[in-house]
Parts: structure tokens; sequence; C-alpha cells
């Protein structure tokens, strides 16, 4: 019935826009140095119509009545443009490419290109060029997030290379990896704010996704060495306009999505911006289904000429079933049929995720200015199922009967950061500066609600079924639900401080530097309630840091950047030392090398970066008593990646990326020096085309190919050499290529259908988690949608 009103809906829609006959203004705003321009703001005086230029420099005014108009285009650090242009009833007029002049009494942060890995991401907040940035980074736009009809954190990772999903433990969360390194929440941002990203994430709402390989130390605190992911939701517009949309699919996929943005008032002080969607989906795996629910409010307010007030919120809600898998027996892959589901099929992981951030920023002058950021986020999420296989002393055996048990768990958490950062241009005789001082305020409290498992009850049982994985007895599977007992209730309060200052110091036009510290200190507490005798037992840790920076930049021409950089960041331990004391951070370092390149007016990029990230302090249990720490460990991650984007043809984009990493032990009391850390690819390689035809019968046809490569690596467990007997051991998963592809149309410039098929050539792979989550990846699969813009 929904989807049924919904294409009722766009039917009548449809037939309002054909009959429209108005005439249309399109065109792309480009700079002085050929770069596009984003975010120029494209208007006709004495009428409410202008436009804002996307990633691609490209606007479009549409339903303009024939006659000859005053355009005006104007973008902050240019000088403002006036063209007269004549509208045609019914026909499209296009200005082409409009080159602005830069102004040279303009924050120079201000221009940004429109290339793929060629603007400078959010995160990065001092608003460094990218030339002028000593460290990887990508930004994938939002046209590119629509083009390929991106759906999931998996398909935003396709577009970059060294940065990947490690694994997706019980079907809800996507585990991203960088440079050898897990990416927890910690280094999982939305709007510069983080985010919880142990469920789901909905990708309906963003508006880009921006990477910043290697150490972000210096900007957020303890985060881990191998980058950060930063999601930018959709920002409110002065245009009145939006999109209605619905998406059918694969596993019974059905997705409406809709999108409004507009003025608030007649002045145009104030915006807003709402967009949302609900999914309801099967899967390829049996008895395993997903609902989401997803909502983003903004509201932008003109204080004044120079200060404005951004109020975002964004709400997630999200149940599934969990799905741990099955398929090891002794450290052996066992060949099941992929759709083949081992959990309760009562099972459920409910989540949900609340985040409200407030954003003021001032400009002083044109040189200065003030951004102070004040964010509330909650989660909480809910827990019962079966337990992993091969946990619990449920051991799989070889003929397959594996003792399953059962396991609850409920987590909360409230967060909250006040953060401060001032930035600005100026000159010391003959040195410029960009310079960025800040300083935030971080609080968590947590709190872990932990269940007995059924084989802790006193019920005389020692667990909750038997079942065989070869050959399950769907009819048959126990489905009544068991009341568990609250057993322990873990609080952890954690308090964090830092302030940090950097500085951007052109010496000549073809030398600079980046230096700057941050200090961080940290107050963890861990508090332990015994259910229900109320007995407690805590912990306090205070751990402090500096982590400082340093980069070279050689700049040969304006369009190359060869640059070195030095960096490090710490990881806070838990546990104690031999004399009871807490454990010390681990600091880790970090070196990167690299080359920059634009050629060709920006239609080729082709970057290289070189890296080495040592953590010559790594914690592990001692050996002398395995109750406490030191830090005896050592390891190294080191790797190359290339990127190239290129715009060869009109229409026409290429993406491709190739990473190599190695991450090792190069000490350990635990384990073998020289052997390789799991989960993690040697080889990771993406490769990507979209073509629009622009012109001619085809006129507003997408096609689209998307390519990823994932090498071999290990899952199971490492061999310790404490404990040779245990009968540890890795396991070798193959390397697969992926290939998915897309192909959109838009009419009229407001009808929209797309399709996209994913895994074509209906890959069989596996994510995995230690030696007991296994999951095959999807099969191939479809999705068409059809949506309605205005």
């Amino acid at each position: 019935m929904l989807s049924r009103f919904l294409f009722i809906i766009f039917a009548l829609l449809v037939s309002n826009s054909v009959l429209a006959q108005e005439g249309i203004l399109s065109g792309k705003i480009i700079s002085n140095s050929q770069e596009e321009i984003e975010g120029a703001t494209i208007s006709i005086d004495n009428l409410n119509k202008y436009s804002i230029s996307n990633a691609e420099g490209d606007f479009t005014i549409d339903n303009l009545n024939a006659g000859v108009y005053t355009v005006k285009i104007a973008h902050l650090g240019f000088k403002t443009q006036f063209l007269q242009v004549n509208i045609i009833s019914g026909q499209t007029t296009n200005l082409s490419v409009i080159e602005l002049e830069e102004a040279n009494n303009q924050l120079n942060e201000v221009i940004v290109s429109g290339s793929l890995f060629n603007r400078t991401p959010n995160a990065a907040k001092a608003g460094i060029k990218p030339l002028d940035l000593p460290q990887s980074a990508a930004v994938i736009s939002q046209q590119t997030l629509e083009n390929q009809q991106i759906n999931s954190l998996t398909d935003i990772l396709k577009n970059t290379n060294g940065v990947y999903i490690m694994g997706t433990t019980g079907g809800y969360q996507e585990e991203i990896a960088s440079r050898g390194y897990s990416l927890g929440s910690s280094n999982t941002f939305k709007n510069g704010v983080r985010y919880f990203n142990g469920m789901r994430i909905e990708t309906s709402g963003i508006e880009q996704a921006e990477i910043l390989k290697g150490s972000a130390a210096i900007l957020f605190g303890n985060v881990q060495a191998g980058g950060i992911l930063n999601l930018v939701t959709k920002k409110p517009q002065f245009e009145f306009g939006g999109e209605v949309d619905l998406t059918l699919g694969s596993f019974d996929l059905i997705k409406p999505t809709f999108d409004v943005y507009g003025a608030l008032n007649e002045s145009k002080t104030s915006a807003f911006r709402l967009n949302g969607s609900y999914t309801s989906a099967d899967s390829y795996r049996k008895f395993v289904s997903s609902e989401t629910y997803y909502i983003n409010p903004s509201f932008l307010f003109k204080l004044g000429k120079k200060t404005n007030l951004l109020i975002e919120a964004d709400y997630t809600n999200d149940s599934r079933t969990p799905d741990f898998g099955a398929g090891i027996i002794n450290y052996q892959l066992v060949d099941l049929p992929r759709e083949q589901f081992t959990g309760v099929k009562w099972g459920y992981f409910d989540s949900e995720q609340l985040s409200v951030t407030a954003t003021l920023n001032h400009q002083f002058s044109d040189s200065w200015g003030l951004t102070y950021i004040n964010s509330f986020r909650h989660y909480n999420t809910n827990l019962f199922a079966n337990t992993r296989p091969n946990t619990s002393g449920g051991i799989i055996q070889e003929n397959g009967d594996w003792q399953r048990n059962i396991q609850k768990n409920d987590i909360q958490d409230n967060y909250n950061i006040n953060q401060f950062d001032l930035k600005g241009i100026f000159n010391t005789g003959f040195l410029k500066h960009q310079f960025l001082v800040g300083a935030d305020v971080e609080n968590y409290r947590t709190k872990n609600y932990r269940y007995n498992t059924f084989s802790e009850q006193d019920n005389g049982e020692s667990f909750y079924e038997v079942i065989n994985i070869f050959n399950p007895d769907y009819a048959n599977f126990r489905n009544d639900i068991p009341q568990l007992d609250q057993n322990r209730l873990t609080t952890t309060p954690v308090s964090r401080f830092g302030i940090y200052i950097q500085d951007l110091i052109r010496i000549t036009d073809y030398v600079k530097v980046l230096a700057g510290v941050r200090y961080t200190y940290q107050d963890t507490e861990s508090k332990i309630t015994n259910l229900p005798d109320l007995s407690t037992s805590s912990i306090n840790f205070y751990d402090d840091a500096f982590t400082p920076r340093f980069g070279l930049i050689i700049q040969p021409t304006k369009h190359n950047s060869i640059f070195a950089s030095f960096a490090n960041s710490f990881e806070t331990n838990t546990g104690i030392d031999i004399n009871g004391n807490a454990l010390e951070p681990s600091i880790i370092d970090q070196f990167e090398v690299g080359l920059k390149n634009e050629f060709f007016g920006n239609k080729l990029l082709f970057n290289i970066t070189a890296y080495l990230i040592k953590n010559s302090n790594l914690a592990q249990t001692s050996l002398t008593d395995n109750t406490v720490q030191e830090l005896a460990g050592a390891t190294e991650s080191k790797g190359v990646e290339v990127d190239l984007t290129a715009n060869p043809l009109k229409g026409l984009r290429l993406l491709a990326g190739y990473s190599f990493n190695e991450m090792k032990y190069t000490e350990s009391n635990i384990y073998i020096v020289g052997s390789s850390f799991r989960y993690n690819p040697k080889h990771t390689a993406n490769l990507s085309a979209d073509y629009r035809f622009e012109s001619g019968i085809l006129n507003g046809l997408n096609l689209g190919v998307i390519g990823s490569y994932f090498g071999e690596r290990f899952a199971g467990r490492s061999f310790q050499t404490i404990n040779p007997n245990s009968g540890r051991q890795l396991i070798p998963l193959s390397d697969y290529f992926q290939l998915d592809a897309t192909i959109g149309y838009i009419l009229n410039n407001h009808i929209t259908l797309r399709a996209k098929l994913a895994n074509c050539t209906n890959e069989l792979n596996y994510n995995i988690h230690d030696d007991n989550s296994i999951n095959p990846i999807a099969p191939r699969n479809y999705s068409v949608s059809i949506g309605y813009k205005f």
C-alpha cells in the first residue's frame, strides 16, 4: 500500500512537471586557477530565485519565465560578477563556464576544489588547502554518493584505498580499519563530533564523507593511529527545494526517503532542512530482518553579518536480527549454504542514537574567525541473542553439533563536548601564517548492564539447546525466551580536556612548514557493581600526553607538492603494572612522505604516499604475573598508497587507488616476532568510472561501475608463545574482487530514475571475527528507485 500510494504521488508530480514550459538557467563556476567552486550563490535580481553551485561547480535554476534577467554570482574569497541572460520558454540557457577572480583581501581557506581528492576536509579544521596539507586526505562528494546509490559505510569505503570494513560482527555493525588500525567510535565523527559506530549508520542524510589518514591526534586527542572518518550531513539552504524518493530492492527492501529545505522568513536570515528515511528489509540469510527509522532536522540562523548559528539533530533507531554466523570447525572454514542461519530466531539487537549539535561561527574580520561547538550525544543498545559459535564452552564439534548458549547485554552512553577553534591569517615580516588554536572538553558516562548466560542461571542446564550447523532443524528450534538475571553494572565515566596550537608558515611560495602540539589530560574511572548484593569495586586512571606534529611542504609549482611529516598519538591502557600503578599510555609515532599533483587544469590528480607507524610500547600481559600488564611489545605498520582521479572527457570521471600495508609485531613476550596482525589485507584497490551524458538524445543518462579489490588476510587466533599447546591457529581468507554497476536517468530536471546491481559476479567471500563469527558477503542483489526533485 505504501509503495502504491507513493507511486500515485509521483505520477501526479510528473504530469505537472511535463506540462510546465518555463525556461532553465544552468552553468559551471570556476576560479581563475581553473578549479571548480562549490558553494557559490547564483541569484536573479528581483526574483526569489537562486542556486548554490555543487562540488563540480555546476548549478541549475528552473521554472523561469521568458525574459532578460540580471544574474549575480558571489562567493566568499572571490569578486562578485553580474551577467545579463536571456531566458527562452521551454529551453535551457547554458552559461557554460563562468570564471570568478580571486579577491586578495579574503581568507584563502574558503577556496575549494570540486575534485574528489582535492578538497579541504572540514575535519582538518584550519581550512588548509589540499596541496598545503602534509597528510593523505579524501573527500567523497554528494554527487558521488548519489551516482553510486550509496546505502552503507561499506559502499562509501569502496571509493577509498587503505580504509576498509574489517568485520561485521553480529551483522549489526560495520567495523572500520585503516593502515592496520581499527577505527572505533573515537575515530568516527559526524559533523566533527564523535559518533558511535557500534550500530549501523544510516547514509541517506550524508552530504559528503571525509577521511584523514594517519595521525589526527593534534586535533581530536587520543584517536587511533590509522586515521579518522568524518560524515557531514546535509545543511539548510535558503532556496526552497527538496526531493522525495522510493527505493525497492532484493530481499524485500523498501526505503522511502524525503528531503525538504528553504528559508524560514522573507528576509532570509534563517533557513531549515529536514530529511529522513524509513528502511525495512529481510536478508539473504534466513530469518534475518531489519527496520530503521532516521530523521535529520537542521536550522541555520544569521545572527548578524559576521555571525551564524547552525543547530542540527540526528536520530537513528535501528532494529535487526543478530547473525553471528557459523562455519568454523578446528580453525577451518566450513562449506555451508550462503543463506544458512544458526542463531536463535527470536534474537534482537535494538539500537538508537540521538545527537544534537550547535555550531556558532563568528568572523571578526576577513582574517580571523571563531568556531564554537556544543554537542550532546546519547545512544543505547540492547542485545539478546545466541552467543557466538566457539565461545562460552560451545565449541562446534566435527560432526557439526553445537551446544548453543544465549547472551544478553544493555549499554547506555551519554557524551558531551564543548570545543573552541580560533583561526586566522597574518604576517610576521616575510612569513605568512595560517594559524589555529583550540581547546575541547569531553565527558562520557557509559553504563554496561551484564546478564547471566543461560548456563549461569540456577536451572540445572549448561546450555540453551543443541543444533547441527550442517543440518539445522529450523522447525524444531527452541522459540521460548528465557528470563535472564542481571548480575553486573559497569559504569565508566571519562573526562577529557585538550588544548592545541598549530601554524602553517609560508616561508616562500615554494616552502611551507606546518607545526603544532596538543596537550591532553584524561580521567577514566571504572566502577563495577555486582548484583543483587550491590558490592562495588572501582579504579581510576589518570593519563596525559603531548602529541606534536611537524610537516615540511615543498611546492615546485602551484600544482605540485612534496611533503614529509611526523606526528604522534597516544593510546590509553587499562590494568596495572608490576608495582600496582596504572599503566602509562602507549605513544605511537607516525612518519609520512608523499607527492600531490594537479595536472591539466585539475582534470588529472595523482597522489602517492608512503608511511611508517611505530608503537614502541605496546601493552601486554606480564610473563611474571598474568594479572598485571607491561609495556613490553612493539608493532610496526608500513605501507604505500596511490590515488588517481581523472576527468579525461566531459561528463566522465575516473577514480582509482591502490594501497599496500603490512603490520607486524616487532617485539613481543607473547606473540611471534614478525607475525602479522589479523584481519588486515596487505593489498586493497579500487577503480570506478562514472559517465554522464550532457547533450543529445541521451542527455540526463548516467552510467557507472564500481570495482573494489580486497586482498588476502587472516582471522582465527594468533599463536602465543606462552601457551604453545592451546591449538591456536590463523585462518587464511582468500582475496576477492567485487563489481557493482549503476544506471540513472534525470527526466525534465525533476524525475530521477536509478538502478543498481551489486556484486554483479556473485562473488562469495567472508567477513570474520576471531574464530567464531563468520558472515558471508551479500550475493548479487539489485535496487531500483524513483525520485522527484522540486
